[in-house]
């Protein structure tokens, strides 16, 4: 079975923009490549999940998710981390009613599980919300890292809240 190292894309893999859906707005957080290239190294496969709720609202619609999600896979692929899958929920409950892919509920993880055969106990997710976490929780996984840049939360059920990325390896180097 893989291990993999579950990311959210917006705050985690790029500065959060409400409803980022254009490659010039696109700007990567300092330290995702590295992150992604240290736990690659350690034999985990690299998978985003992440709520597209301006699908649903009609603020951009799949194709240019599509089309900014290739851009952004290539963009890891120039520093030699390949992205397996990018997995995305463009439902919002309000508009398109409940649906089991988006966080916190743990769907896009246990379809990707399936897809390729993951190990979710072994596995580790980084979001920067607590619904991030709650997914991750859902999913069956024991290691979970909150991204709070600005260090303003404080109390989370992560297992570990970080305001840097590289603060997520760090705990696993010590």
């Amino acid at each position: 079975m893989n291990k993999a190292l579950f990311l959210d894309r917006d705050g985690v893999i790029n500065i959060e923009l409400n409803y980022l859906h254009k490659i010039e707005d696109f700007e990567f957080m300092d330290g995702i490549f590295s992150l992604c290239m240290h736990y690659q190294n350690l034999g985990y496969i690299i998978v985003v999940v992440t709520n597209q709720s301006g699908i649903a609202r009609e603020y951009y619609s799949e194709h240019d998710f599509n089309v900014l999600t290739s851009w952004m896979t290539k963009e890891f692929e120039k520093y030699a981390v390949e992205i397996k899958k990018v997995y995305f929920c463009p439902h919002h409950p309000d508009i398109s009613g409940e649906c089991s892919c988006r966080k916190p509920n743990p769907g896009m993880l246990l379809e990707a599980a399936k897809e390729f055969d993951i190990d979710l106990k072994n596995s580790i997710i980084i979001g920067d919300k607590e619904r991030d976490i709650e997914a991750g929780l859902n999913a069956g996984l024991s290691e979970t890292y909150l991204f709070d840049e600005k260090s303003t939360c404080e109390e989370s059920k992560a297992t570990k809240i970080v305001s840097k990325l590289e603060d997520v390896y760090n705990v696993n180097t010590k």
